[in-house]
Parts: C-alpha cells; structure tokens; sequence
C-alpha cells in the first residue's frame, strides 16, 4: 500500500497526539548540541565522503539531498518544506524539530554532528534514527548539504 508524504506525516501527527506528547512551540533551545557530551568529539571528526563542508556542496549534491529530505528521507514531515520545522508531524513534537534556518546554529554544529543525529535519532526529541533503515548513509550526507542551504547568510 503506497501512502503519499502528506497522509504520512498526518498519520505521524496523530500518533503523536494519542501517545499524549505536548502540542510543541518553537524550538527552545536551537543552538543546543543534541549529540550525548561523551560521543560529541567522535561526532565532530565526522566528515562527508562527498564534500569537506556541506556549505561547499556542489549544486547537484544539494538537489539530490532537496529530493531526499522531501522524499524518502521524510524529513519533510517534520521540518516542513520551509526547513524551520513546520512540518505537518512536527506541530505534535515536543521540543519542536530543528529549524534549519538559523544560521546560529549551523555555525555551532558540525556536519558530524548532524549525521550522528540522522543515524542515532535525538535523546529527548522526536526525531529517530533514519540510517540505514530509511535512507542510506551516503544519501544522508546529501540531505545535511541541503539542511545547510537553509541559512541564506
């Protein structure tokens, strides 16, 4: 049976809503690492076999992880097409999913962070590990190059 992103993430919303979760605001501490403090440095090292910065990404990369984030990736769902969290499941979280429109924050983060938390979920949050179960890890490098795109600096 084949869903559409739009039913999925409604039926991730109403999941969310029975188990009792809070209805989530923004997200209060955006610049907050969500990577546990004895796994951050090894995170850190972390680099993509594809680029040396995810900012350097070349326009296809960032296309490829476009189709990806809004696609199988799923992360649609959550941090909406906007990139700020506004997705569809993500109204139902608590806290809210990153919004990848703060520069502040991709200053903070490393690209390694950002895959430690696409493989291992977020302690504390919604979000779930995505590698290797849905998506690839080679895929979800690409989706970080595109998460950096959202900061128009």
């Amino acid at each position: 049976m084949k869903f559409s992103m739009k039913v999925l993430g409604m039926l991730t919303a109403a999941m969310f809503l029975s188990s009792g979760l809070a209805i989530a605001g923004p997200e209060k501490d955006p610049e907050s690492p969500r990577v546990p403090a004895d796994q951050r440095a090894a995170a850190k090292k972390d680099k993509s076999p594809l680029y040396d910065k995810a900012e350097d990404a070349s326009a296809e990369i960032v296309a490829e992880g476009k189709a990806i984030f809004e696609g199988k990736g799923t992360c649609v769902n959550c941090h909406g097409k906007s990139g700020t969290g506004d997705g569809p499941a993500g109204a139902v979280l608590n806290p809210g999913p990153r919004n990848f429109t703060n520069c502040k924050f991709h200053k903070k983060r490393k690209d390694g962070e950002l895959m430690w938390v696409i493989k291992n979920g977020s302690p504390g949050t919604g979000m779930v590990p995505l590698v290797p179960a849905t998506i690839s890890e080679e895929e979800a490098w690409k989706v970080i190059a595109y998460e950096r795109s959202f900061c128009k600096k």
